[in-house]
């Protein structure tokens, strides 16, 4: 492979492994903000024995997301020169932003949270988890403006080979910024509640008594299934019709559309096909593409065939990606959605079926990231900035295959004892399981 290949792929494994962890830090977050409300509110031992028991695996998740991410930040000025040269004027307010207004924000309170629980008060105590909560999510927010920015470009002029700031709003709120926000907290939302589930769910197996893991099941249910929902519409749904409009590209890949046509269908199952390219075996729902990007059943959606062909993302991986993505997203609804049939029918604790359903799901939730980041990213080729600078002009000149493949097999055995020791301590907390209650006098 050359050097532009080995540097994506490296960019690739750096981000997608850090890519594990923020969503179950910021999703688990929040369900923590509501679990510690509760436990000061009413005062139920259940509540707060479940707090400080989540407390422990969010701390853990969050401490390995800061390590990797401080890898992939260094790889942009490594591999990637030309392309930090050509962004850096606007990429340095959000980042900067980010680790300002961010970072320090939820650092400085997670501090408070996992270690003065009993030496403030209890609105304290709860004030600081709802701040590293608003903090991780300030943080996601700044970090989506720049990854935006790449895919909708605004609010700058190009003035000698580099993309100056013409305006800081228009940049930051950016055609696509709103909307890739909204659906990426969705699914933040769907792993920290399917996180907390899984959990609960092989507590329960092994201890039906376990009243924090009931409990747990519960609260990972509802809200499980009303973040799925929201995931696929509205903020999925709204996603997509941007996509449609302003990256005509990816949507025709995403959507298996190749042919520019009048009321396109949409795409529910398909085998891409090269030379020519083509879907084999399609099952299609017709004029349903049209209607879902510009509201009008029969209006036109341009196919792969009105691009020029070196503008054209891998159609393959996108489309696979896209699809897989979505179908992983109907699981979520229906297995929650069964879940709170179970809830009603009381009958949940005793179905050891879903309960074991939910601890092979769970994980799911990070493969159905993966997948929406790789369509994002992928689908946006051959631009490292869309129609402004080529993933091919972006690379550092002075960083060779050797260097690459060095820091490849580094890095790579890094991440290996990184998440086998994440998995180690995660496991062994799960097993150890919440404080007990305390005795009743």
């Amino acid at each position: 492979m050359d050097a532009i290949m080995l540097a994506r792929l490296q960019f690739a494994m750096t981000i997608g492994f850090h890519f594990l962890f923020p969503p179950i830090s910021i999703g688990l977050a929040w369900l923590l903000v509501f679990i510690e409300w509760k436990g000061m509110r009413t005062g139920d031992h259940v509540w707060i024995r479940m707090g400080k028991f989540f407390g422990r695996l969010f701390a853990l998740t969050f401490a390995v997301g800061v390590a990797t991410g401080i890898v992939m930040e260094f790889q942009f000025g490594t591999n990637w020169a030309s392309y930090s040269r050509f962004v850096g004027d606007i990429f340095g307010a959000p980042l900067a932003a980010e680790g300002v207004f961010a970072f320090f924000l939820e650092s400085s309170f997670l501090g408070l949270y996992l270690f003065a629980r009993n030496k403030v008060g209890k609105g304290v105590h709860w004030f600081s988890i709802l701040m590293v909560a608003f903090g991780a999510t300030v943080s996601a927010f700044w970090i989506l403006i720049a990854n935006s920015w790449q895919q909708t470009p605004a609010g700058f002029e190009v003035i000698e080979g580099r993309a100056v700031l013409t305006s800081f709003s228009e940049a930051v709120f950016n055609p696509s910024m709103w909307h890739r926000f909204f659906h990426t907290m969705a699914a933040a939302l769907i792993t920290g509640a399917f996180f907390l589930g899984g959990v609960s769910a092989w507590r329960l197996v092994r201890d039906k008594s376990d009243d924090v893991a009931r409990r747990g099941l519960k609260v990972a249910i509802l809200s499980g299934f009303v973040f799925a929902v929201l995931s696929a519409f509205p903020t999925g749904d709204n996603h997509a019709r941007q996509v449609a409009q302003t990256q005509p590209e990816k949507f025709a890949a995403i959507e298996g559309i190749y042919e520019t046509q009048k009321g396109a269908p949409l795409v529910v199952f398909g085998v891409p096909q090269d030379d020519p390219p083509r879907l084999a075996a399609r099952v299609e729902i017709p004029k349903m593409a049209s209607w879902l990007a510009f509201g009008d059943p029969d209006a036109e959606v341009k196919g792969i065939n009105a691009f020029k062909p070196d503008e054209i993302p891998p159609l393959a991986l996108t489309f696979i990606s896209f699809h897989s993505m979505v179908m992983l997203g109907m699981l979520f609804i229906g297995l929650m959605g069964l879940g709170i049939l179970l809830m009603l029918l009381k009958r949940l604790e005793s179905s050891r079926w879903y309960l074991w359903g939910v601890v092979l799901v769970a994980p799911l939730t990070l493969a159905a990231s993966q997948l929406g980041w790789i369509t994002a990213e992928v689908g946006r080729q051959p631009w490292s900035v869309y129609r402004l600078l080529r993933t091919s002009e972006s690379v550092s000149v002075t960083v060779g295959v050797p260097e690459l493949w060095f820091s490849i097999a580094l890095i790579g055995f890094m991440y290996i004892l990184l998440g086998g020791l994440y998995i180690f301590m995660l496991v062994r907390e799960v097993r150890r399981g919440p404080d007990r209650a305390p005795e009743v006098v």
